[in-house]
């Protein structure tokens, strides 16, 4: 009987206190903020076309050409574009910024079943979720760096288009969603002291 009891007691001892509301929304706004910035990057690098200079538009994926009368030609031969070094850096662009996605679909998955399955390693999973997406801010920015340092000859403020913009805002979201989870893993599950022998 006293096994049985010690058992218990060891199980009951495991188990954490229920989350305020306050906690749980707000751990519910930052996976929803994330599911929205992985979105957001995952149409921007499927899409691509992220400058606008004269008659060019450059993308991940296509160079095109376009005339005032005719459609746009494009061409998946980056190298016609005559830019030095596009072919490649764009290779490197457009596969960090497809990690930084797939990174931040794993943090993005850490932090949702933390949440579902509640139990002693639910903080570990959720703080491993948020540096997940702090890895994904980090590929994301050099995505972004990479492509314009690539074409900062033909950059204006004006040329970026919208896929671009959707690729920074989820960057953007990517640290804020990062630094907000690991803050309040932090401020409501305090890391333990270490002991004084």
């Amino acid at each position: 009987m006293t096994a049985i009891a010690v058992q218990a007691q060891r199980l009951l001892g495991q188990r954490r206190p229920r989350r305020s509301f306050f906690e749980s929304f707000i751990r519910t706004l930052i996976i929803t903020c994330a599911s929205l910035a992985v979105v957001l990057a995952s149409v921007s690098i499927c899409d691509g076309h992220w400058l606008l200079a004269g008659d060019r538009l450059f993308g991940l994926w296509h160079y095109c050409t376009a005339t005032n009368q005719s459609e746009p030609r494009c061409l998946r031969d980056l190298g016609q574009a005559h830019v030095p070094g596009l072919a490649v850096g764009m290779g490197l662009a457009r596969t960090v910024s497809a990690l930084a996605v797939v990174a931040a679909i794993f943090g993005l998955e850490l932090l949702m079943v933390s949440q579902v399955y509640d139990d002693i390693h639910s903080r570990r999973k959720w703080a491993m979720g948020s540096v997940l997406l702090l890895v994904s801010f980090v590929l994301s920015c050099g995505g972004l760096l990479g492509f314009v340092i690539l074409l900062r000859n033909q950059v204006t403020l004006i040329g970026f288009t919208l896929m671009f913009w959707c690729e920074f805002t989820a960057s953007f979201l990517f640290f804020l969603n990062a630094i907000s989870g690991l803050h309040i893993n932090s401020i409501t599950h305090p890391w333990p002291q270490p002991r004084k022998f």
